[in-house]
C-alpha cells in the first residue's frame, strides 16, 4: 500500500516524527518534492537530527530511502547529511536515487542569494538554499537531470550554452562574478562520483515495489499552503507540496495512493513572508514559540524564530482538502497545557462579512481573524497513551477542531519522541 504523509498548513506540522512512527510498518519511503530548503526534526534512541533531504525513515534498518525525481537535488548537502547520521552511529541508510532527479547546481543558491539582496524590502523571505532558480531551470529545460552526468560530452556542451545565459544576468543584472564552464564541469564530476552508487530508475524499482505488495510511504515537505498552486501565492515555495504530486515526483500510478495523512498542529506557526490570519504578537507569541515544538519553535534549516498563531479552523479545512485527507495527525498538544484559555480561529472577517473558506490572497491581506475561546487543561499531558485517559477539556479541544476542519483526528502526539502519541480508533 502505499501513503503519503503531508502538511495541512505553512509547514513545520511535525511531519518529521509522524513519517518516523509509520516508517516502522513501511518498506520504503520516499521524498518526492522540494529541496533542502526546509527540515524535518526527529528525536528518538540516536539522538535528536534536522533531516533536509533525507526521508525521516532513514533511522530504520529495514527500509529503503529514496530521492525521488521531483526533488531539488543538493548532492553534497545530500552526502554530508548521511555523514552526519552515520557519524552518529546510525547504521548507513539503503539510498536511491532517481536519475530523473534534477541537480540544484552551486549558481542556483548564489542566483537565490542575489535575487533576495536585489529585492531587499520586498523579498520572498527564501531560505538561500537556491530552491527558486532551480524550478524556474526546471521549468525553463535548461536543469541539469542525475542522468547527464554520465555523457561528459554532451553535459560539457550543455554547461557552455547555459552559462551564456547565466553569465548576462550575472553581469548586467546583479554586477556579480561571471561563472566558469571548466570550474562548473569539474564540480558536477565530482558530484557524479559521490552519487554514482546509488543511482537507479526509481519508477521501475516503485513499480515493482507496488506489484510485490510492499509498504511505500511518500513523505511530503512544506504544508498546503506553501503550495504554487493552492497556497498563499507567490509567497509559496516552488514546488507543490500536495500529496497528488507524490505521483508525480515519485514516478508511481495516482490510484496507487491509498491513505493521505496529513499533520496539522495543535496551534499555528509559520516560516517567511506572508498572509498569517491566526498570528500573534509580543510576550503571548513569545510564550508559545518558547514552549512549542522540541525546544522551541526555531526553523529546522534556518534557525530563524517561528511566526506564531492560535490553531486556524479555516486554513486547515481548506488545507485537509486540498491533500484529500483520509486520516488527521494532530500534533505538538502537549504544548497547550501552560493555557487557561485557548482562543481558535474559527473564520475570517473580509470586508465586514465573516467566511469559513479559505480565500485568495488578495482576500486573505485583509481577513481578519474570528476567535472563539476554549477552556484549558492546566496540566502536562506527556506520557498518556490512551485518548480516554486525557483531560476532559484536552478532549473537548480536539473534538471541536475535528468539527471544525470535517476531517477525522486518527492521531495525537503528545510529546517529542517516536512513541508519544495515542492512537485515536474511529
Amino acid at each position: 500500500m502505499v501513503q503519503a504523509v503531508v502538511g495541512a498548513n505553512w509547514g513545520d506540522e511535525g511531519k518529521g516524527k509522524i513519517t518516523d512512527m509509520l516508517a516502522e510498518n513501511a518498506d520504503i519511503i520516499v521524498r518526492f518534492q522540494g529541496g533542502a530548503n526546509a527540515g524535518h526534526t526527529i528525536v528518538n534512541n540516536y539522538g535528536k537530527f534536522a533531516l533536509h533531504t533525507l526521508p525521516s525513515g532513514v533511522f530504520y534498518d529495514h527500509t529503503t530511502s529514496i530521492i525521488g525525481n521531483g526533488v531539488a537535488l543538493n548532492i553534497p548537502v545530500l552526502f554530508n547529511e548521511i555523514k552526519s547520521i552515520t557519524d552518529k552511529n546510525v547504521p548507513m541508510p539503503k539510498i536511491l536515487v532517481s536519475d530523473r532527479a534534477q541537480m540544484v547546481m552551486p549558481y542556483h543558491i548564489l542566483f537565490d542569494q542575489y535575487e533576495e539582496e536585489r529585492l531587499a524590502g520586498k523579498s520572498f523571505g527564501s531560505t538561500k538554499s537556491g530552491i527558486a532558480p532551480f524550478y524556474s531551470d526546471k521549468y525553463a529545460k535548461i536543469g541539469f537531470q542525475v542522468s547527464e552526468l554520465f555523457d561528459e560530452e554532451a553535459l560539457r556542451e550543455k554547461i557552455e550554452r547555459v552559462i551564456v545565459q547565466k553569465n548576462i544576468l550575472l553581469e548586467h543584472l546583479y554586477h556579480k562574478p561571471l561563472i566558469d564552464a571548466d570550474e562548473t564541469f569539474n564540480t558536477l564530476m565530482e558530484y557524479k562520483k559521490m552519487v554514482e552508487p546509488y543511482v537507479c530508475d526509481v519508477s521501475a524499482f516503485l513499480w515493482d515495489a507496488i506489484k510485490e505488495g510492499k509498504n511505500i510511504l511518500l513523505e511530503g515537505q512544506l504544508g498546503s499552503l506553501k503550495d504554487p498552486d493552492h497556497g498563499i501565492y507567490p509567497m509559496v515555495t516552488s514546488s507543490s507540496t500536495l500529496a497528488a504530486y507524490g505521483a508525480i515526483g515519485a514516478g508511481i500510478p495516482p490510484y496507487e495512493i491509498k491513505k493521505i495523512v496529513t499533520v496539522v498542529k495543535a496551534y499555528s506557526s509559520a516560516v517567511g513572508a506572508g498572509a498569517f490570519v491566526s498570528e500573534i504578537f509580543g510576550d503571548e507569541a513569545d510564550e508559545l514559540r518558547k514552549r512549542g515544538g522540541d525546544g522551541g519553535e526555531y526553523g529546522a534549516t534556518t534557525g530563524r524564530p517561528r511566526r506564531m498563531g492560535w490553531f486556524d479552523c479555516v486554513a486547515t479545512k481548506y488545507g485537509c482538502r486540498i491533500q484529500g485527507t483520509t486520516d488527521v495527525a494532530f500534533t505538538v498538544l502537549d504544548v497547550l497545557g501552560y493555557l487557561d484559555e485557548i482562543p481558535v480561529c474559527v473564520g475570517y472577517e473580509i470586508d465586514g462579512e465573516v467566511t469559513t473558506d479559505f480565500p485568495t490572497t488578495s482576500k486573505l491581506e485583509k481577513a481578519k481573524p474570528v476567535l472563539k475561546t476554549l477552556p484549558g487543561w492546566k496540566e502536562d499531558i506527556r506520557g498518556i497513551k490512551e485518548y480516554d485517559k486525557l483531560p476532559e477539556n484536552c478532549r473537548k479541544y480536539i473534538e471541536f477542531i475535528e468539527e471544525q476542519i470535517g476531517f477525522p483526528i486518527t492521531m495525537v502526539s503528545n510529546g517529542p519522541k517516536r512513541e508519544d502519541i495515542i492512537i485515536r480508533k474511529k
